[in-house]
């Protein structure tokens, strides 16, 4: 784990995925300004928004130091994957922790991440989903931090912090089931990311492709650990995406996973052939 004495010598990019939805995206970043630690940058995956995104992140600008960096692509579908590799490309901290839009971050979200990075170790954390009504609040300004006991309690545990509990499970969670992460609660090392060529763009439209990576940075003998009691996040209600294409996505992933694959081709680097089994 990083040292309290090593918090000022490593830098931290905060990367943040969103699509046409600025209400949501404003309400997340506001949770971001009110951090314990601050990230030493922000970097905004825009996957084609044209609803005055880029106009309110201008506007938030204003309210902090923190440099923001939005980073955009035309709208040509679900291409979550692309966009945040172009972000990673971009990025210039050690150490990436990576969320989506739609989410509101608990005061020590940032802390907790930091406390558990570790070389060689990647982390996956959990969500409180919101009620509908909830949402709606909280897009009006109305509740800036939700409580965990009133949304849905099967997911009141994740609401929850202890610093003794988040270090015994971070290691020992979850461990039997890889695919059990959330793309909107994930950290990184940039490198280890550069190892396996970032995200598979292959995988538009939703589903696995956070899951896809993860199995290639184990294969490369990055291992993973897990965020519990810490980490908290809420997650705005929405409707699903479509899933129109997770057969292939899953069938993608099967493939990686009996093959051992750890580099995709179609990542960050496109110039390059390296796709390799460990």
């Amino acid at each position: 784990m990083i040292s309290n004495n090593n918090f000022h010598t490593m830098h931290t990019s905060l990367l943040i995925s969103t699509y046409n939805w600025k209400e949501a995206l404003k309400a997340c970043l506001q949770s971001v300004f009110n951090q314990s630690i601050l990230p030493d940058e922000i970097l905004i995956a825009d996957d084609g928004s044209q609803d005055g995104t880029k106009e309110m992140i201008r506007e938030m600008e204003l309210q902090t130091q923190i440099p923001i960096i939005h980073v955009w692509h035309q709208d040509k579908g679900f291409r979550v994957a692309a966009i945040r590799n172009r972000a990673i490309e971009m990025a210039k901290g050690d150490y990436i922790i990576q969320i989506d839009g739609d989410v509101i971050l608990h005061k020590y979200f940032i802390a907790d991440h930091l406390e558990l990075a570790e070389r060689g170790y990647f982390v996956c954390g959990s969500r409180v989903w919101l009620r509908e009504e909830t949402t709606d609040h909280i897009l009006k300004g109305d509740i800036m931090q939700p409580s965990c006991f009133k949304e849905d309690l099967r997911f009141a545990l994740n609401g929850l912090r202890s610093k003794m509990l988040r270090n015994y499970l971070a290691k020992r969670y979850g461990q039997n089931k890889i695919s059990r992460l959330r793309g909107c609660n994930m950290a990184f090392w940039r490198d280890d990311l550069l190892k396996v060529n970032g995200y598979n763009e292959d995988l538009t439209m939703w589903g696995q492709e956070d899951t896809e990576m993860a199995y290639r940075l184990i294969h490369s003998g990055v291992k993973k650990k897990f965020l519990k009691m810490g980490g908290v996040q809420y997650h705005l209600y929405h409707t699903k995406a479509s899933r129109e294409r997770l057969m292939y996505h899953n069938i993608v992933l099967r493939k990686v996973i009996i093959q051992r694959t750890a580099w995709c081709a179609n990542g960050i680097n496109k110039g390059m052939n390296l796709a390799k089994s460990i």
